[in-house]
């Protein structure tokens, strides 16, 4: 039989998976090395445990204790798995950028999680950093693991993320890709490949607000890269001692934009739902590769640390994307703005008859009419409705629009994606009214929206 012990006898042997329509005009093939198989859904599995173990060995983590760590969130799940197998206490600090998703997941496995504000120096007494280290000095019998300067960080790659990926391609790996944050993946598994075969290029994939790149390029830490940015999980202001860029080939950054493009892309072609990181370093491998060509018999491995349901509330939701400008989305505004004949709103008062409302459908070919007063929209007069009345009841043209009128459309904001119309605008409910910048009503029909979507 085939029975693990305990969840944490699950972590590693994670599978290579092929890449075959976005990497499709590459020459190489091009396998990611999918993380999320791992029970804590990242490869902030590996490193966690590792940390603990060694911690232990050392005497630094007894019996009872409290384990403490600033993280993003992953590896805050790591070690949150392992404290709960081996009988340990959990505090991490993590950043107010982090997607909430993150933070509840940790305290659904027993975590205490402190949020920090993101934009402060790493040495401000606010910081996630600064408040890991202040906590570990109050609470008695605590262990602050310390991941960007804990050796057993790349440790914990260097004896499982690199083997299992020389072995895994037969030792036939010509270039591995991996987001650089602690710098334990990154370090830890090139060097391990480097010791196979000095030949394998080493990219590191960054972001634009991160010091990393700059530092590997110049050996300077220029705090004047610094500036807030929304990717997850990867990038620095400061330069943790897990790193050992000799190991490393090359630094590539990469926009908050195209990495979450790139992550829905992975989701979408490939049916792989994975998370921001993923989505850079497949972003960034595009863009080395436009510059220093990659050749037919190359097997590139890329890294992709975690899953995508840590952020199903930010790049997966189009809401989130479209607020920052990441995502070109069709919205009521686009709607209006693309109709050529740039008629005004017809509406009708509820004072007017039913044969009045009629006149108007018929000498503007439209089907719905907004009932609006003084005080804006109170109902509205559609076609189909007013059919059925009519045939039941033919004296009702005589009748005023109040007395039969059904309720007002929905009123929707101007940037309203029009993926979200479709949801608003059905059987019961023909149309919906926007308002634009300058207070004026515009209506927006089904036939508006499908027109929309087959352009």
């Amino acid at each position: 039989m085939d029975i693990k012990n305990n969840i944490l006898e699950t972590i590693g042997n994670t599978p290579l998976i092929k890449l075959n329509k976005i990497t499709k005009q590459l020459p190489a093939t091009v396998v990611a090395k999918v993380d999320y198989f791992n029970p804590g859904n990242s490869i902030k599995d590996r490193m966690a445990v590792k940390m603990i173990e060694v911690a232990e060995k050392e005497g630094k983590l007894k019996p009872g204790g409290t384990i403490i760590e600033c993280t993003s969130g992953n590896t805050g799940m790591g070690l949150a798995l392992a404290a709960c197998v081996k009988g340990y206490k959990c505090i991490f600090t993590t950043t107010d950028k982090q997607s909430k998703e993150k933070a509840d997941i940790l305290k659904a496995v027993g975590a205490e999680v402190i949020v920090c504000p993101t934009n402060v120096e790493p040495d401000d007494p606010r910081s996630y950093y600064s408040v890991a280290r202040r906590l570990a000095k109050e609470i008695p019998n605590s262990f602050h693991c310390n991941q960007y300067d804990n050796l057993a960080n790349r440790l914990a790659h260097y004896e499982t993320t690199g083997p299992e990926i020389w072995n895994q391609t037969d030792g036939k790996i010509t270039h591995l890709v991996c987001t650089a944050g602690t710098g334990g993946t990154v370090t830890g598994t090139a060097m391990y490949l480097k010791e196979k075969n000095p030949d394998i290029k080493i990219w590191a994939i960054d972001v634009y607000g991160s010091l990393l790149t700059k530092f590997f390029r110049t050996g300077e830490v220029d705090m004047n890269e610094v500036h807030p940015y929304i990717s997850e999980g990867f990038g620095e202001d400061f330069v943790p001692e897990n790193y050992n860029m000799s190991v490393i080939d090359h630094f590539e950054q990469v926009t908050d934009r195209d990495g979450a493009i790139m992550a829905r892309r992975l989701a979408k072609d490939e049916g792989i739902f994975c998370g921001y990181s993923a989505g850079s370093c497949l972003q960034g491998l595009m863009q080395i590769a436009a510059s220093q060509p990659l050749k037919k018999d190359d097997l590139v491995v890329c890294i992709f640390h975690d899953h995508g349901s840590r952020y199903v509330a930010k790049i997966y939701n189009d809401q989130w994307m479209m607020e920052r400008g990441f995502m070109d989305v069709k919205t009521c505004k686009d709607i209006i703005n693309g109709r050529t004949a740039k008629q005004k709103l017809i509406t009708i008062d509820p004072n007017h008859t039913v044969a009045q409302a009629v006149d108007l459908m018929r000498k503007y070919d439209i089907e719905h009419i907004p009932v609006i007063n003084g005080s804006g929209p109170v109902g509205a007069i559609s076609e189909s409705g007013l059919f059925q009345k009519i045939f039941s009841n033919p004296d009702i043209k005589n009748a005023t629009i109040a007395t039969v009128m059904e309720p007002a459309f929905p009123i929707v904001d101007f940037n309203t994606p029009i993926e979200k119309l479709r949801t608003l605008i059905n059987k019961d409910n023909g149309a919906v009214l926007s308002k634009d910048e300058l207070g004026n009503y515009h209506i927006v029909t089904k036939y508006d929206v499908i027109q929309a979507l087959g352009s």
